[in-house]
């Protein structure tokens, strides 16, 4: 099966967890890191859970798994460890047009979750179609190391730049391109901050912040 690749704001939305181990745990910190606003549904909560509601970050219903539990939900995650439980989710999430992901089982799936490189803004995600969560693990990994947190920086710098470049799309394409001729990707990744802001200023006449 092939997958539509799609990043999806969920800021503000409701989004249901079934499920409150280390798996749901993993599950749950993700859709807050995008905004969500997060419904988790088990009769016990693992510390982590536990201290997300705590502290109010996630909503819980310390209950069985209900269809009702769905309601008003714009994705479902599955994360149980009963079959029979994750394929009623799976079943109820379908008849109510909610993308469902029941983890380590596809076929019961609309979506799967990529293996993710995260530098700041900058999001590479890598899937396997579900055929191997440990080749995308191992490509992941590489991501990693080929990419480090320079370009976490590269892509807030260029944030910046974002509005001028837009007004003049052949300036903006000829100010990338000379940015990385002249070793910004390089200065970043050394740390140089001093140099990093002279090598845009001197492209661009932009001042920019670097963190």
């Amino acid at each position: 099966m092939k997958y539509y690749p799609v990043f999806w704001n969920i800021t503000g939305k409701k989004c249901v967890v079934i499920g409150g181990g280390e798996v749901a745990a993993r599950k749950v910190a993700r859709l807050l890191d995008c905004g969500a606003d997060v419904h988790v549904v088990s009769p016990l909560l693992v510390p982590e859970l536990a201290d997300l509601k705590k502290q109010g970050r996630i909503r819980h219903i310390a209950g069985e798994y209900a269809d009702e539990h769905l309601s008003g939900a714009a994705l479902v995650i599955g994360a149980t460890d009963d079959e029979e439980i994750n394929a009623s989710i799976s079943r109820d999430a379908k008849v109510r047009c909610i993308p469902v992901n029941i983890v380590d089982d596809p076929q019961k799936c609309d979506f799967i979750l990529p293996s993710l490189v995260e530098r700041g803004d900058l999001t590479i995600a890598c899937g396997t179609g579900g055929n191997s969560p440990a080749l995308a693990r191992r490509l992941r990994e590489e991501l990693e190391a080929a990419y480090g947190e320079e370009y976490s920086a590269l892509l807030d710098i260029l944030g910046q730049l974002r509005g001028r470049m837009e007004k003049n799309a052949g300036r903006g394409r000829a100010w990338f391109d000379q940015l990385m001729a002249a070793g910004l990707l390089a200065s970043l990744r050394q740390k140089d901050a001093g140099t990093a802001k002279k090598i845009v200023r001197e492209i661009t006449g932009e001042e920019v912040n670097i963190d």
